[in-house]
């Protein structure tokens, strides 16, 4: 009986074990952050107005999550994010923000975090950017029941009669080609958009008290502010 309520009252002792500061800031980080990429994607996806805003600001506050806390805390932080979005917008539209969202901020915080080589990060950057923009048009096309990588070979077709006309090429593009170009735009915005968040943070995150590899000397003019 008397080892029957030492086991009782250890377990109660253990139970009621108050949370240390850090594990209370991890949580407290946790959810505000989630919560923050949840709402930036519902501005996102719901307002008609600010979407290159919203789009620059939604893998930060994950990313800085995950440099302040770790990487566990940072996949934590994702599903928070995840679960929230899919009760609010449903199995389909919320999921999305991983692609490729979720997934950059992740890939981001962890190679800031380990201080790696900013081309090392952009480029796989990119890779993962281009990946979740063509599972997104996948998806809303499912949605939507029309196919809109109709409207991103246009886009290709009308950049390649530009060209044609431009240099008086005497050529008839296929589909093929047009293909390729189409292609070859979502890349380039990655690249774009990719080296934007990289110098976002770069500038953001040291005011937060946290902070990212410095740009390589090629780029560092480019990235560089000068503070008055």
């Amino acid at each position: 009986m008397n080892l029957d309520n030492k086991n009782s009252l250890k377990s109660r002792s253990l139970y009621k074990a108050p949370l240390s500061k850090r594990q209370a800031l991890k949580i407290v980080e946790s959810s505000y952050l989630a919560a923050a990429t949840a709402l930036i994607w519902i501005a996102l996806y719901y307002l008609p107005i600010g979407g290159a805003v919203f789009r620059l600001a939604l893998p930060l506050p994950l990313a800085l999550l995950q440099i302040r806390r770790g990487v566990k805390t940072g996949i934590e932080g994702v599903t928070i994010c995840v679960m929230l979005l899919t009760v609010l917008m449903g199995p389909l539209r919320g999921p999305l923000v991983l692609f490729p969202y979720g997934l950059l901020s992740l890939w981001l915080g962890y190679c800031w975090e380990k201080g790696w080589n900013w081309w090392l990060s952009w480029s796989v950057g990119v890779s993962i950017g281009t990946m979740g923009f063509l599972v997104r048009v996948f998806v809303l096309s499912l949605l939507v029941g029309e196919n809109l990588w109709v409207i991103l070979t246009r886009a290709g077709a009308g950049l390649l009669e530009k060209g044609i006309d431009i240099f008086n090429l005497s050529f008839t593009p296929d589909m093929r080609q047009v293909q390729i170009v189409a292609l070859c735009l979502i890349i380039t915005q990655e690249i774009i958009y990719v080296l934007c968040l990289h110098a976002l943070a770069y500038w953001i995150f040291p005011r937060l008290k946290s902070s990212i590899p410095e740009p390589p000397a090629l780029l560092e003019k480019l990235i560089s502010l000068e503070s008055n």
